[in-house]
Formats: C-alpha cells, sequence, structure tokens
C-alpha cells in the first residue's frame, strides 16, 4: 500500500488492531466498543451491516453464544491511506444455535480478511470478507456443489431450474446443430 503513511498513524493504528483482536478473542464486548469512535461492522458474504453500539454489541453477543471459544488470530496487517487490510484466522466450536442454526458441535477455523476503516487513528468500520461455503460446508449445512452429493442436493432443492436449463442446452443444440 501506499508507503507514505505516517509511522506514528500507522503505530496508532496498529494499537488499535490488536486491542480489537484481543477483545474479540476476550469476548470483551466493551473492549470492542472501546476500540471503535464510532462501531459498525459490515459483513460482505451475508450483506449484513451493524451499525451502532447496541447493534455491535448484538452482533458479537450472538457470535459469542453460538461460538463460545472464538477466536482471532491475526496473521499480517497491511497499512493503507484510509484503512488497514488485516488477514487473520477465525476460529471456534459451533456449539449454541448461531443465525438461526442449531448447534453442530464442528469445529470452524477459516481465514478471514477485516477491512479496518479509520478517520486519522479512529475506528469507524470494519468490512469482513471470508468465503461462506467454506463455512457452510463445514458446519455440515452445505456440500460442494462439484462433489457427486453436492449435484444430487442441488437437482433435488432446484428441479425446475435445472430442468429449465437443461432444456434451453438442448434447443440451443438443436438449433445450432447442421
Amino acid at each position: 500500500m501506499s508507503a507514505s503513511i505516517d509511522p506514528g498513524l500507522q503505530q496508532a493504528r496498529q494499537a488499535v488492531l490488536d486491542a480489537h483482536s484481543a477483545a474479540e478473542t476476550a469476548h470483551d464486548l466493551d473492549g470492542v466498543i472501546a476500540t471503535f469512535h464510532h462501531p459498525r461492522y459490515e459483513i460482505v458474504p451475508t450483506g449484513e451491516v451493524f451499525d451502532g453500539e447496541e447493534a455491535v454489541r448484538h452482533y458479537h453477543g450472538a457470535n459469542f453464544a453460538g461460538v463460545p471459544d472464538f477466536t482471532v488470530e491475526p496473521i499480517a496487517a497491511y497499512h493503507g491511506e484510509d484503512g488497514v487490510a488485516e488477514e487473520a484466522w477465525v476460529s471456534g466450536t459451533h456449539l449454541g444455535t448461531y443465525n438461526g442454526l442449531p448447534p453442530t458441535g464442528r469445529f470452524l477455523r477459516i481465514r478471514v480478511c477485516g477491512i479496518f476503516v479509520f478517520e486519522e487513528d479512529r475506528l469507524v468500520c470494519e468490512r469482513v470478507y471470508y468465503d461462506l461455503l467454506t463455512v457452510l460446508r463445514t458446519l455440515g449445512v452445505a456440500r460442494d456443489p462439484d462433489s457427486v452429493a453436492g449435484q444430487a442436493t442441488m437437482l433435488l432443492n432446484h428441479p425446475l431450474h435445472l430442468g429449465r436449463t437443461f432444456g434451453r442446452e438442448l434447443l440451443r443444440r438443436r438449433r445450432s446443430a447442421p
């Protein structure tokens, strides 16, 4: 990213990130909130936005209830002019209801990327990216679409769509045949 970032600003932002990850791992909601100037999470794979202290507390409260051993292990941080991209491992065991999904008892470890948006040294948003299919497959509620089980599931769950798609393909081939 930019090489012109003030070293003092970079150090201040990194201190915020370190405190933020430590508070998440400790399940310290007050500590998580304290790292923000304005608490806001944007969860890109699901399209969810949690804006404000109450919403962020609810979001993390649900995370910690559904995955009581939730941990964040930062891997690397990349400092830019308006924010920091941080890669991390997020892990835990799904032992409680989470987003309506009953406990599976399965352990999950996924690599995530958090974009931490700053106004100077004040954190104003964490935008989280991760592979939702990997999460769902690991929890046992989705299948790899390229596997036999995944293709059978798709056929059973989407027969009309697949039938129309197959029919269109047959018509296309028939029209293009000499």
